[in-house]
């Protein structure tokens, strides 16, 4: 059957990591428990910022959008997925897809925002500590958080509102376990100049744009650490941005990974395997990140379930 155009697309299918029947229940539990433990460890750090007043900062404050937005980062995406696991069908309807291209690259630039955003913070923190409370004030930190939501959603929405126009091919198969944007459009049949221009665009604008920053920050950093005369000067002053870079680290590395993957072995099911790394595990391994090299963190979990075990002890008296 030759390809040609569909009017009225319905649905697409999402091909997964794998057609095996044998490897679905284990894919399906491997993934459950990835989901589950982003969520506890995500919805911990929201917790504990929003209930000890010592974490009402703006570093915290930062930490306490990060975690909310990685918890809708992979909601976006894996309850599908484990929803056609368990229903056996791997379709998805064309509405459903469209919605979820736009909440993934709403959360996505979100995060590159956020870590942006973070990287700024401790370069104020670390290169002005005098002037840190006066310049990351209330109002300041509102409107970037303010700014990088409205810039995440104007991106997501043009980028969605593209491709409806796209006319698509017989072949309606995705060779991804969600609706890629950029895997959406080589499916199509039409013209997609347009579609990989603004795509193009965005990347650069909007994630090359925050790794700007993180670099020049951190380029910032690196010379005020060095000019400290102590060295445990120098530990406590790169301990305050070492959970932040390890994030970075892991995010970015993780996201370049796919591409050049991808681009090395023209596969989409092997970019489909890496991308695992940044759309869940990264989610799922920050909340360990911060608590574990934050006394802070730790501090405020503890006081949590402390209060927690007490009135449970009473509750039984």
């Amino acid at each position: 059957m030759e390809p040609g155009n569909l009017t009225g697309v319905s649905e697409f299918l999402l091909l997964g990591f794998s057609e095996d029947p044998e490897l679905q229940p284990l894919i399906f539990g491997l993934f459950l428990s990835m989901y589950l433990v982003t969520m506890l460890g995500n919805l911990l750090i929201i917790l504990a910022v929003s209930s000890d007043s010592h974490l009402h900062t703006p570093m915290y404050f930062f930490l306490f959008n990060l975690s909310l937005v990685d918890i809708c980062f992979t909601s976006t995406t894996i309850p599908k997925m484990l929803v056609n696991i368990q229903s056996q069908r791997k379709v998805i309807t064309y509405e459903g897809c469209i919605a979820q291209m736009y909440f993934f690259l709403l959360f996505g630039v979100m995060d590159n925002f956020l870590l942006g955003v973070m990287a700024y913070d401790r370069y104020v923190a670390i290169c002005h500590p005098l002037h840190y409370m006066v310049i990351m004030n209330s109002q300041l930190c509102g409107l970037l958080i303010v700014v990088s939501w409205i810039m995440s959603a104007l991106n997501s929405l043009l980028q969605s509102l593209i491709v409806l126009p796209l006319s698509f091919c017989t072949d309606l198969q995705i060779p991804h376990y969600f609706c890629e944007l950029r895997e959406v459009v080589q499916l199509a049949c039409s013209d997609t100049f347009l579609n990989n221009l603004v795509m193009y665009f965005g990347v650069v604008l909007l994630v090359g744009g925050p790794v700007a920053g993180i670099l020049y920050s951190y380029s910032k950093i690196v010379s005020s650490i060095c000019a400290i005369p102590s060295a445990q000067g120098k530990y406590k002053a790169f301990s305050t941005c070492a959970s932040h870079l390890s994030v970075v680290s892991l995010f970015y590395g993780t996201s370049i990974g796919v591409y050049l993957s991808s681009a090395a072995s023209h596969s989409s099911h092997s970019s489909a395997v890496v991308s695992v790394m940044y759309t869940v595990v990264t989610p799922m391994l920050n909340p360990f990140i911060y608590s574990l090299r934050n006394k802070d963190i730790t501090r405020a979990l503890k006081r949590i379930f402390g209060m927690a075990g007490t009135k449970r002890t009473i509750i039984w008296e």
